[in-house]
């Protein structure tokens, strides 16, 4: 028989899956007694963790949904494929939730074992993230080192290369991480600038952590997200505003692209005004286009040109052979 905390562990897994286990059969499966069994089960009910039982000849336990989340018992596979998921979470897959999937992962990562993390490694470096153009690529070790590091409030030092490519190395106190349009970006106190920066996570190389603790200094903003928006928009001369009437309501194009662009209903009615600031016209029209509507570029003019060239390229890709010309 297992010793009392290993046999704990084997229960709460067992449980987890949220089938119904017959008493004996359960019993059985951890080499106890009915007795014994019942006591784990009582030493589980003290841990939080609401485990229901029905009484008589099919008697059994079955663990019920909670007013509150207790820790749970992964086994390997299902750590590996935790991970997994929330990389991609934290790189946009999923709109909206990047924030939470980087404090989960850096909790997941953190109590991870070696052999566990190369399994996850190698899965990331034989797969391929579908994003947006234009996304730069962001790993998701910094992801985790900087969540691990903001949440412990312990200084970090790392590799930085500006816009301009002037490479320099930091010495920071990480606040925030920040998910902003399409990019992550760290807010920190730069020990050596004494100041607050905003750094762009794909530049990031090289983050260490120090082991120095520190108290958080007060932010000069509302609060992070606002901070980083005000710090990026007087960086971004080659960025463009984009507008273009979409027929088609303003709930639908916000399902598709609201993440990154402002949306209003027509003064008419018909249809939306779409806003997005873009460094790259052809992600304009892509995420016109993904909206799957008829639309009017308002401006600038070079998007008209980049329209007319995207027209005429696929127009002729629909006259390849094997493909049926069109009349006339």
């Amino acid at each position: 028989m297992a010793n009392t905390s290993s046999r704990m562990l084997k229960l709460l897994s067992l449980l987890q899956t949220h089938r119904y286990w017959p008493g004996p059969e359960l019993a059985d499966r951890l080499e106890v007694s009915v007795r014994t069994l019942r006591r784990d089960i009582d030493r589980l009910r003290d841990l939080g963790y609401p485990v229901e039982a029905q009484r008589g000849l099919e008697g059994g336990y079955q663990l019920a949904a909670g007013a509150a989340l207790p820790p749970l018992v992964l086994d390997d596979d299902e750590a590996v494929a935790l991970a997994i998921g929330l990389r991609a979470a934290a790189q946009g897959a999923i709109t909206g939730i990047e924030d939470a999937s980087v404090r989960a992962l850096a909790k997941v990562v953190q109590v991870m074992p070696p052999r566990l993390r190369r399994r996850v490694d190698a899965v990331g470096s034989a797969t391929v993230l579908g994003v947006w153009p234009g996304n730069a690529a962001l790993d998701a070790e910094v992801l985790a080192n900087l969540a691990q590091a903001c949440r412990d409030e312990e200084r970090v030092r790392f590799a930085y290369t500006a816009a301009d490519g002037e490479k320099t190395t930091r010495h920071v106190e990480p606040l925030r991480l920040v998910a902003l349009g399409r990019r992550w970006y760290l807010v920190a106190y730069d020990l050596l600038r004494q100041d607050w920066r905003t750094f762009r996570l794909d530049r990031l190389e090289s983050v260490r952590g120090t082991g120095m603790r520190f108290h958080p200094r007060q932010l000069p903003a509302k609060d992070a997200a606002e901070f980083v928006r005000a710090s990026i928009g007087s960086l971004r001369p080659t960025q463009q505003l984009v507008e273009a009437n979409v027929q088609a309501a303003p709930a639908e194009v916000q399902a598709v692209i609201g993440r990154y662009a402002k949306i209003e209903p027509a003064q008419d009615g018909a249809g939306c005004r779409v806003r997005m600031q873009v460094d790259n016209l052809d992600w304009a029209l892509l995420a016109l286009g993904m909206v799957r509507a008829e639309f009017e570029v308002v401006g600038p003019p070079e998007l008209v040109d980049q329209l007319r060239d995207w027209s005429a390229r696929f127009a002729r890709a629909t006259l390849t052979p094997g493909h049926a010309h069109p009349s006339g």
